[in-house]
């Protein structure tokens, strides 16, 4: 880089992310996800508007490391446990959906807009996949991303995630481009990728994972994230070197590390930039984008947008029917995954580099993508009405409402009934939620007023007076809380302090981030009591009783600090209790 250039790129960057932060802002404002606002402020910003900022294609070719990032993010979610139990709906949610999405849209596009059957298919699977980045947001706001509606929205769009470098290796086949089809042989491929697949995995195991515990061991936390994006970039490199998709390396390496204790480190580490490339990502694609093309075929873009959400919509509502699913949550699960997605745009410019669509074909597309977009947020709160399931007469309970109370307790069992009373002997006022029918009509035999409802959600929270609430207490089974949903929960209402039961010292580290005034284990008082008692029958003296719980307290609290800060639970070993003290011996300090 010589002087000369420097100006420029400060310039170009300045101007970027100047335009994405005031039109991302904006579209979430709107609730229109900020995939939108990149597209738009790249479009105004770019040759053909205001001609700030040129040069598209150099700053493409950059930002596509921003999806290299996503897919190794997208294999660090695919922890075994969890994909076991979702695989029902992965595979068979997921493949249908994509499968018989993409070819109806296919063979919608080869009959009425005129395209061969090559660039048909090229465009009609993309079209299939739907919008990551936004579809999880909304259902995260509105509560309902940990419900068993929400987990199969999530299944497809994993599988979606997923399909890309099999999409990609199709577009790959179709290809017209002499560059392309001077490649090895299909079954030279299959070897190359089984041999580079191998070769990661085995480099994952006895390379990676000891370089990661040997960064942990040291507490260089900066050398976290310099670890992880050469784990991601060595993973596209050797896949590139052998001419397949940098991105298949990059989501290998993310599942190689998706069962390893430095999961969530990563994907905290990576996380930043993954936003930061993928937002210019989008940018460059809206410069790109052949404005004057779709200027010239407005009716066409915004047919083809309704054909597109039309076909998606009523295919996903027949699959999940298939599948049992009521037809008000199969109306819901078709409408919410019926525009297109962000990788859309990826798999169009695939195509165009495979000489199966022209430029202007790749603008309009992205024009329809972009547009389908833009109507899900509308269309979810117009059809809101029909979607929603009528309660059973067996199931009918009174739903929370605003009592003016001090405190929220969401779970009524063991643990939320200690802590309400508690609070309610301290006059304070205290509004109860849960979801066990049994329990509320049980609690109400004894005077005590549960509301039904999952508060977990963020509008259930609002309706039982959340934004009035001092404190939140998730008196729930730990493994129901994580991370994103606190966080949504303090972000609406910041008023309120949140004290969260955790199963355990792994429930603790995972969420280390989360802005919880306290994080309780819920054996670990009770614990400690019963050893006090033992102690006591033991003869010890209260002066040496309390001085081996001080001296637990401090060690197990040293220990839950390394294991927080290095991700792992084999951390501060060195701090569990072994045996007894020296100068505890015979009950005398020493």
């Amino acid at each position: 880089m010589n002087a000369a250039e420097a100006p420029s790129i400060l310039h170009d960057g300045f101007v970027l992310l100047g335009f994405a932060l005031v039109f991302v802002l904006l579209f979430r404002r709107l609730g229109l996800g900020a995939t939108l606002g990149y597209l738009l402020a790249g479009a105004v910003v770019g040759p053909q508007v205001l001609q700030m900022v040129s040069d598209g294609e150099q700053k493409l070719g950059f930002a596509e490391i921003g999806i290299t990032l996503l897919l190794f993010l997208v294999g660090l979610e695919l922890d075994p446990a969890r994909l076991w139990r979702m695989k029902r709906d992965i595979v068979g949610l997921g493949l249908l959906q994509v499968t018989a999405c993409g070819l109806a849209l296919a063979a919608a596009i080869w009959a009425f807009a005129g395209f061969s059957p090559a660039a048909s298919l090229a465009l009609g699977l993309p079209l299939a996949l739907s919008s990551t980045a936004q579809v999880l947001p909304m259902l995260q706001s509105s509560g309902r991303l940990r419900t068993r509606f929400g987990e199969r929205a999530f299944s497809i769009l994993l599988f979606q995630d997923l399909s890309i470098i099999p999409l990609i290796t199709i577009i790959t086949a179709l290809s017209r481009n002499p560059a392309d089809a001077g490649g090895p042989p299909g079954w030279l491929l299959v070897i190359y990728t089984a041999l580079a697949i191998t070769g990661l995995v085995a480099a994952g195991r006895f390379l990676i994972r000891p370089l990661f515990r040997l960064i942990g061991n040291l507490g260089e936390r900066e050398m976290f994230v310099v670890a992880a994006l050469f784990t991601v970039m060595a993973s596209a490199a050797v896949m590139e070197l052998v001419g397949l998709s940098a991105a298949l390396g990059a989501f290998i390496a993310g599942v190689m590390l998706a069962d390893s204790p430095y999961r969530h480190e990563l994907e905290a580490d990576v996380e930043p930039f993954r936003s930061l490339l993928l937002g210019l990502f989008f940018l460059s694609v809206g410069m790109k984008l052949d404005l004057s093309a779709i200027a010239q075929n407005p009716l066409f873009v915004v047919s083809v947008a309704l054909g597109v959400i039309a076909i998606k919509a009523a295919v996903m509502f027949i699959i999940a029917r298939l599948f049992g699913v009521p037809w008000r949550g199969a109306l819901a699960l078709g409408l919410l995954l019926s525009q297109g997605g962000e990788f859309g745009f990826v798999l169009f410019a695939q195509a165009q580099h495979a000489l199966l669509i022209a430029p202007e074909a790749a603008s309009l597309f992205g024009a329809v993508v972009t547009l389908s977009m833009s109507t899900t947020p509308f269309l979810m709160t117009i059809t809101r009405r029909f979607r929603a399931e009528p309660v059973k007469a067996a199931e009918t309970r009174e739903g929370p409402r605003s009592d003016g109370a001090s405190a929220l307790i969401v779970g009524f069992g063991r643990f939320g009934q200690a802590a309400a009373q508690v609070l309610q002997a301290s006059g304070i006022s205290v509004t109860l939620i849960d979801t066990d029918v049994e329990t509320i009509d049980v609690a109400g035999t004894f005077g005590a007023k549960v509301y039904f409802g999952d508060g977990t959600r963020i509008d259930m929270l609002r309706q039982a007076g959340a934004a009035e609430a001092e404190m939140i207490l998730f008196c729930i089974d730990g493994d129901q809380i994580d991370t994103a949903m606190l966080a949504a929960v303090h972000e609406t209402f910041p008023r309120a302090a949140l004290y969260v039961r955790a199963f355990d010292r792994r429930v603790v580290v995972s969420l280390r981030d989360a802005p919880a005034a306290l994080v309780v284990r819920e054996t670990f008082e009770s614990a400690i009591v019963m050893a006090r008692a033992a102690l006591d029958q033991a003869g010890l003296s209260n002066e040496a009783i309390n001085r081996a719980e001080d001296l637990f307290r401090t060690r197990d609290r040293q220990r839950l600090e390394r294991q927080i800060e290095t991700g792992e639970m084999r951390s501060g070993g060195d701090q569990i209790m072994g045996g007894p003290e020296p100068q505890m011996a015979g009950g005398e300090p020493g």
